[in-house]
C-alpha cells in the first residue's frame, strides 16, 4: 500500500540516511521524500513510501519511533503519484483554457498538497460554486463542518483551520471573488510549505485566468 509519513528528526548530517535505512529494514520502497521544514535544528519531510502488505499506521509509527531523535508526525494513505508534477500540469491545462482557469485549479488542487478534496465557494455569500469529484455536494454534508462560520472558511488571508478531525486550507483568489478550500480527512495539518506552494499556484492562475 501507499502510504505517506511526516517524520521529523535531528537536521545533523547522515540523519536523512539513517531514517531511510530504517524505512528500508523494515519493508518499505521510499518512492519520493518532499523537504518541508529545515529550522532550530530538526528536519520535518514527508516519504512517500510502497509499505508492504496492509500495514495500519499505529504498527508503521511504533516501529519508526524507537530511533533516538526520530519522531513520527503522521501516517497517512495517500494517491499522489512519485515523481509527477501536478503544478506544471494544472498550469499547462489553465494556459490552454484560460475560460476555465478556476474550474481546472478547484479539480486538480488536492493533488497539490495531498488533500482529499477542494471546493470554491463565493467570498461573498460562502455559496459553493465548484467542487472536485471527491468533495460532498455541500459544506453541510462535509464530515465535521456543519455550523462552521461562513467566515472562518474565508478569512482574508491564507490560512488554516482544524475543525474536529478535517483540516481545512483556505485561499481568497480575489480575481475571482472566490475562495479556495482544500480539506485533509487524514493525516496532519497542513504545513507551512504546503499552504506557500499552494499560494504561489493560485497567484498564477489568477494572472493566466484574467
Amino acid at each position: 500500500m501507499m502510504l505517506r509519513l511526516r517524520v521529523s528528526f535531528p537536521d545533523r548530517p547522515g540523519a536523512l540516511g539513517q531514517v531511510a535505512r530504517v524505512l528500508g529494514t523494515l519493508g518499505a520502497d521510499i518512492l519520493q521524500v518532499t523537504v518541508l521544514e529545515r529550522e532550530t535544528g530538526r528536519a520535518v519531510d514527508d516519504f512517500t513510501v510502497s509499505w508492504p502488505g496492509a500495514a495500519d499506521a499505529d504498527t508503521v509509527r511504533d516501529r519508526l519511533s524507537v530511533i533516538p531523535g526520530i519522531r513520527v508526525e503522521a501516517v497517512w494513505p495517500t494517491r499522489e503519484i512519485p515523481g509527477a508534477a501536478p503544478d506544471y500540469d494544472l498550469l499547462k491545462h489553465v494556459a490552454a483554457d484560460p475560460g476555465r482557469a478556476f474550474a481546472t485549479l478547484v479539480d486538480a488542487a488536492p493533488d497539490l498538497v495531498s488533500a482529499a478534496w477542494a471546493v470554491a465557494v463565493s467570498s461573498g455569500t460562502g455559496e459553493l460554486v465548484h467542487r472536485s469529484w471527491q468533495a460532498p455536494a455541500s459544506l453541510d454534508e462535509a464530515g465535521g463542518l456543519a455550523g462552521v462560520k461562513s467566515g472562518d472558511l474565508t478569512p482574508l488571508r491564507p490560512s488554516t483551520l482544524a475543525v474536529g478531525r478535517c483540516h481545512l486550507m483556505s485561499l481568497p483568489v480575489p480575481a475571482a471573488g472566490l475562495h479556495l478550500i482544500l480539506a485533509r480527512t487524514e493525516g496532519p495539518s497542513f504545513h507551512r510549505a504546503e499552504l506557500d506552494r499552494a499560494i504561489r499556484v493560485v497567484e498564477i492562475v489568477s494572472i493566466l485566468g484574467r
